[in-house]
């Protein structure tokens, strides 16, 4: 793959990805080589001084006032990074690691951080060699910034510490690091705090998170064609005409969507009349959870939008106090500043997680519609092979419980919440890094529910095309639906018949999901979706 270059602008959610998830390279550009040594320029100059300036020649937090004498400087930044790297806990992701090693790298090429063009580079290095520090899940306040967690990666750069080297192999961070052909840094002046000093954790797992929302909500859509389908549900409503009564962007696009997916449908054609007639659906009105998908689907996607627009100006911000800055006159000078709370990140994190578990209820309720004989419009009960005998996917609908119930407890917001810590000089925190952790597992978990609906789906479309007919022919799903059956049977998932081991089926419509493959056997009959 090839690699990403990190100028002074920021790097784009795509690139991000690459980077963390598909394991690209990473080099600085010369622009960003140029500003990193013009700020260290002015940090160099501030050191020399006699006058005391924070982050430069001071001790930090509740500790500011003590100016540092030059020759403990040296010190003073690997007793900084040392005493912080205090997480614990299990080991972050990979792709965290790597997401929050790049947006710190590219918070220190925007030239606004003093750090030396050398301890920048080690960071690409280290990105660009697959070195991957370990990070433990807990230690994060979310301000002043990601503190805990930035400071094990900054351990690695001076060769202490463990990592997981290219293979994922635990090793010493000094051993990765000869290994590859590198050399630790010793930090200077102002360099441990501008490498451990921002937001660029809690960022990552957000855009992260945006990037699996946006095919998961896509894939929702898909899950929801095949209920309403296999529900004998209508499509009439998701007309619009009828959606253009409200206008909310997230509606209409999910609207449409199920119009396409729907488009062709035997299923639905069966109970329905000449358009127009009164006749054309023998339905009134379906129930919530199938009428009304595109208005919570519609929400969650614009949720997910006002979120990915925090996010856009946080990755075009540069993090740390105190920061470079450079007047008119071309001068430089170094200020303290607030930037490193993580409180606008950490709300769209809580946020995300609210419709999330909505989304996620809505489909458990279609699936339980589904297994009910009383609501189910003639599909036996627990889609079953012999009720009584067997249980059907009963508890398939058990475990999207646990996991919708689960959802609902990690929608509580995090940033509410606030200890006060560094002797109340850091008297008011985030907690952004703690509503992340919650996001990912959150955005697992509507995975997982959603797969159980796919499959769910695909059972009863099955039956209602082995049973139905009309004027002799035998029903169809929709194109978009039944290439989705498809994949499902051609990948282990059976289709109905006698009780089985359904924990592996379940796993495999996950992956499937997961991958987008789901998705994509929809998309490849109608087209990429809304």
């Amino acid at each position: 793959m090839e690699s990403i270059e990190v100028g002074v602008g920021p790097v784009t959610p795509e690139q991000l990805v690459a980077v963390a998830r598909d394991g690209a390279g990473v080099r600085l550009s010369h622009e960003a080589e140029a500003a990193i040594d013009r700020a260290r320029a002015v940090v160099e100059e501030l050191a020399a001084a006699d006058t005391p300036a924070y982050g430069v020649s001071t001790g930090f937090g509740a500790l500011a006032t003590r100016h540092i004498p030059t020759e403990m400087r040296a010190r003073l930044q690997r007793s900084l990074v040392r005493s912080h790297a205090a997480g614990s806990g299990p080991e972050v992701e990979r792709e965290v690691v790597r997401a929050l090693m790049l947006l710190r790298l590219s918070t220190l090429a925007t030239g606004r951080t003093g750090v030396r063009r050398e301890t920048a580079r080690l960071l690409a290095d280290l990105l660009h060699h697959g070195i991957t520090p370990v990070v433990r899940e807990h230690g994060s306040l979310g301000c002043s910034g990601d503190l805990a967690p930035l400071s094990h990666c900054a351990l690695a750069l001076m060769g202490e510490g463990e990592v997981r080297d290219a293979s994922g192999a635990l090793v010493p961070a000094a051993d990765a690091l000869a290994a590859a052909g590198l050399e630790p840094v010793e930090l200077a002046a102002k360099e441990g705090l501008a490498l451990i000093n921002g937001t660029d954790g809690m960022l990552g797992m957000l855009v992260l998170a945006l990037h699996d929302l946006r095919m998961l909500l896509r894939t929702a859509d898909v899950a929801a064609a095949m209920s309403v389908e296999g529900l004998l549900g209508t499509d009439r409503v998701f007309a619009p005409e009828l959606q253009a009564i409200r206008p909310h962007p997230g509606q209409a696009d999910s609207a449409a969507n199920l119009v396409r997916l729907l488009a062709g449908s035997g299923v639905v054609a069966s109970h329905q009349g000449p358009p127009g007639s009164p006749e054309e659906c023998h339905r009134v009105q379906d129930a919530y959870s199938l009428r009304c998908a595109p208005q919570v689907h519609g929400a969650a996607r614009d949720t997910a939008d006002h979120a990915a627009r925090v996010a856009s100006w946080e990755l075009a911000s540069a993090v740390d106090n105190p920061v470079v800055v450079t007047d008119p006159d071309g001068s430089g000078r170094v200020e303290s500043n607030g930037n490193f709370h993580g409180a606008p990140v950490a709300y769209v994190l809580d946020f995300l997680a609210i419709p999330v578990a909505d989304v996620a209820s809505m489909s458990e309720r279609r699936t339980d519609r589904f297994l009910d004989k009383a609501r189910n419009h003639g599909l036996p009960p627990f889609l079953a092979d012999d009720p009584g005998v067997d249980s059907g996917l009963m508890i398939a609908q058990y475990t999207q419980a646990a996991i919708v119930s689960e959802l609902k407890r990690l929608a509580v917001p995090a940033s509410v919440d606030s200890i006060p810590s560094s002797a109340m000089q850091e008297d008011h925190v985030s907690m952004g890094w703690g509503a992340a952790r919650k996001l990912r597992r959150s955005v697992d978990g509507l995975a997982r529910v959603v797969a159980i609906e796919v499959m769910t789906a695909a059972r009863a479309l099955d039956l209602r095309v082995s049973t139905g007919s009309t004027e002799g022919k035998r029903l169809a799903p929709s194109p978009a639906t039944g290439a989705v059956v498809d994949l499902l049977r051609s990948s282990g998932v059976e289709g109905p018949g006698p009780d089985r081991h359904l924990s592996p089926e379940i796993e495999t419509c996950v992956d499937l999901v997961r991958s987008g493959a789901v998705l994509a056997a929809a998309t490849s009959v109608i087209g990429d979706l809304a």
